[in-house]
């Protein structure tokens, strides 16, 4: 989804309660997961990693087309490619900055918390898949730009769209990667709830041009979950977090990256 079509749905959305989109998002990522159990266990494990390869190829391919709606346009009847400079600034100092707070750790650290609070010690796959999962479902202008709707307007239309997002891709990856998918309910809880909340003091910040930034720097960082999918672990995309806030802030630097 556009930032133009998003921030026109905020200005022309009705009002419902404040934060229901975030219990509407966190229910549907709950049934994904129920789901996924339920089919995943008719799967023998050779499905189950097929199936994770497949999921992981989508989730390439939702980061491909969302960074390319926000590299390349038309200009004079011609296909150029821009924001070159916005992604190398973002991506190296948010990388940088990540591995100095080592988010990926701690990210990790409290998915294994939630593996022994959950009863869940022996699922090997508990911590991958709650990352995983939850970097999936977090990363992307939907989760903020909706929470800001729906905590100034109470209208959480775009929410409910991407709730029923969630529970699809939820459910699939809850088919391979098991339980731990599905608490990936709890960051978005805590992302989107405090968006919410603190909509009034976020919403100046999100311009068209913020809005354009955070789309096309988090589908790259999307991209980069989905080769963790389908290959395995091969980036902390966790402590490539900070490089959304460094885009966003770019959009107010007084020269153009």
């Amino acid at each position: 989804m556009g930032a133009k079509y998003i921030k026109k749905s905020i200005e022309e959305s009705g009002c419902k309660m404040p934060g229901t989109g975030t219990i509407i998002n966190v229910i549907a990522i709950i049934i994904g997961g129920i789901f996924g159990l339920l089919f995943g266990k008719k799967f023998s494990e050779r499905h189950r990693d097929t199936l994770c390869k497949a999921c992981g190829i989508c989730v390439l391919f939702i980061g491909i087309s969302g960074a390319m709606e926000g590299m390349l346009k038309i200009e004079s009847g011609m296909l150029k490619s821009g924001e070159t400079m916005l992604i190398i600034a973002s991506l190296a100092l948010g990388a940088l900055i990540g591995e100095m707070l080592n988010i990926e750790d701690r990210f990790e650290a409290f998915g294994e918390w939630l593996k022994m609070k959950s009863g869940n010690a022996k699922d090997k796959k508990f911590v991958e898949g709650f990352v995983n999962a939850s970097l999936t479902v977090c990363i992307g202008a939907m989760a903020i730009v909706g929470a800001i709707q729906d905590g100034i307007l109470g209208d959480y239309s775009i929410l409910v769209t991407k709730a029923i997002l969630d529970l699809i891709i939820i459910m699939v990856m809850t088919c391979s990667w098991g339980k731990g998918c599905a608490f990936s309910a709890i960051p978005v809880a805590i992302l989107q709830g405090s968006v919410t909340a603190f909509s009034g003091f976020i919403k100046p910040i999100m311009t068209d041009e913020a809005l354009l930034n955070l789309s096309l720097v988090g589908s790259i960082l999307i991209f980069c979950v989905g080769i963790n999918l389908v290959w395995g672990k091969k980036i902390r995309v966790a402590n490539l977090l900070p490089a959304i806030i460094i885009a966003v802030a770019a959009a107010f630097l007084p020269f153009e990256l």
